[in-house]
């Protein structure tokens, strides 16, 4: 009898699940975005925000918490109410400030549910056309030969393009010269001034510069090919070091404990923007190409992420406090 019971209240609680998703949203959803309005992941999460809820037929407000390495607008995420109506627009900072900060008021596993990851970008290893090496090979010769030696700029320290150059340095075996810069294009420029040596690079930033002539391309950082540079490998296949991936991401995440139902409704929804062909060409045109995993892919994806860079930030000894 009892067995019977649990079932029947099992069955009762997916129906109830089940309407309240259809129903859902019945007001306007928050769509936190813990970056300054006009940068990459503020442009790629109003992109998609506008369409899901037009589809949704509830407006999707954005909602900018910078600061602190975006951890202001994770730890609000983390601690508002898991009724669906609270959204974050994530990026790679959730997976590496656990190992750049000693306390976090947020866990990315514990305290979040995925939803899924949107949209991914490489970053492009550049030379300046003066530089000895021409390809992935020969910059990896070149650095043993002479540890240190080479400057690598990047936009920033504990930057995807920064961890892009550590990463490199653990598994090649190498030591490049990091050099932060207050942005990626301070570095490009000292780049084509032939004032720093190398540098991993955004794909829209570096692609014009690359076609001019101005810079030349050794690889790109992401496991496959980037459709825009389609000619140049990726580092994984140019210094055949497998596993070798340090691109910039965004994915969507939703409080712990949000409706599995309401997850889902949202997944669908951003799936079906993503898979529209304006939608794709308007995120192909900032260097992204969209990904629309399940929520399972996407956490696997988080924890691999969070193991992969503690390594690389330990081995390269950063801190932001």
């Amino acid at each position: 009898m009892l067995r019977v019971l649990v079932a029947l209240l099992a069955v009762a609680s997916g129906v109830a699940e089940s309407r309240a998703a259809d129903a859902y949203p019945q007001r306007p959803i928050r769509f936190l975005i813990p970056q300054s309005p006009g940068g990459a992941s503020d442009t790629v999460g109003r992109i998609v925000a506008q369409r899901l809820g037009e589809r949704l037929g509830q407006q999707v407000v954005v909602d900018n918490r910078a600061g602190a390495t975006g951890n202001i607008g994770h730890e609000l995420v983390a601690h508002a109410p898991a009724d669906g109506y609270t959204m974050l627009l994530t990026a790679p900072n959730l997976v590496t400030s656990p190992s750049l900060f000693a306390k976090l008021a947020y866990d990315p596993v514990r305290d979040f549910a995925p939803i899924t990851q949107m949209t991914i970008s490489p970053n492009v290893w550049i030379v300046h056309p003066s530089f000895a090496a021409r390809t992935m090979k020969e910059l990896i010769e070149i650095a043993r030969a002479k540890p240190g030696a080479i400057d690598s700029g990047s936009s920033g320290l504990a930057s995807t393009q920064h961890l892009a150059g550590e990463l490199l340095n653990v598994l090649a075996g190498i030591r490049l010269s990091h050099i932060p810069y207050k942005g990626g294009g301070p570095a490009l420029i000292d780049l084509m001034a032939g004032r720093i040596q190398v540098m991993a690079s955004t794909l829209p930033s570096a692609v014009p510069h690359i076609k001019s002539g101005k810079v030349h391309a050794l690889a790109v950082t992401s496991l496959r090919r980037a459709s825009s540079l389609p000619d140049v490998p990726t580092v994984a296949e140019a210094a055949q070091l497998p596993g070798y991936e340090a691109s910039t991401w965004q994915g969507l995440l939703f409080p712990r404990g949000t409706p599995p139902a309401i997850v889902g409704r949202v997944h669908t929804e951003v799936a079906a923007v993503l898979a529209e062909s304006q939608i794709r060409t308007r995120l192909g045109d900032l260097g992204y190409e969209p990904v629309a995993s399940s929520s399972a892919a996407f956490a696997a994806f988080i924890k691999s992420e969070l193991a992969k860079w503690a390594k690389v930030i330990k081995s390269a000894n950063i801190k932001l406090e």
